[in-house]
């Protein structure tokens, strides 16, 4: 299992420079854990990447398909209260923005705080330093 953060489903649903890793790891590892709001960040990536002309239309629709799939295999962390209760703590113990520090508090609450052995799936460079220093098992590595 490992928890996806928003900028790793990104190059899932649209060709980046990370898809090919990124389908890699799932492939690896197929069960998918983020945070119940991830959804809407990668539509708000998808439509940013629309208006700045780096995506047509049809690219954009494809993409809301692929995540519309992914949606239907992945489970949620939908306990609001423990996350925004993690999160808080999270953001004076590590220079995280909220949304970031929400990601992780969900991984945290969903994995009971045992980490050892749980991927967290970032390419947020203050988030990967912030789930690997909580011990979560971090990728990429090269991040590290």
């Amino acid at each position: 299992m490992r928890f996806w953060d928003s900028s790793a489903l990104v190059p899932l649903v649209c060709r980046e420079t990370e898809s090919a890793r990124c389908r890699s790891w799932l492939r690896a590892d197929p069960v998918m854990l983020v945070w119940a709001l991830a959804a809407p960040e990668v539509i708000s990536a998808l439509a940013r990447k629309r208006r700045e002309g780096a995506l047509g239309a049809p690219v954009f629709a494809s993409a809301k398909r692929r995540l519309a799939k992914l949606e239907n295999a992945w489970s949620e962390v939908t306990h609001y209260e423990a996350v925004r209760a993690r999160s808080r703590r999270l953001l004076e113990s590590h220079p995280l923005s909220a949304a970031d520090a929400l990601h992780l508090a969900a991984a945290l609450v969903a994995v009971e705080d045992q980490t050892a052995h749980v991927g967290f799936v970032t390419f947020d460079r203050r988030l990967n330093e912030a789930a690997e220093k909580e011990g979560f098992q971090v990728l990429p590595a090269f991040l590290q």
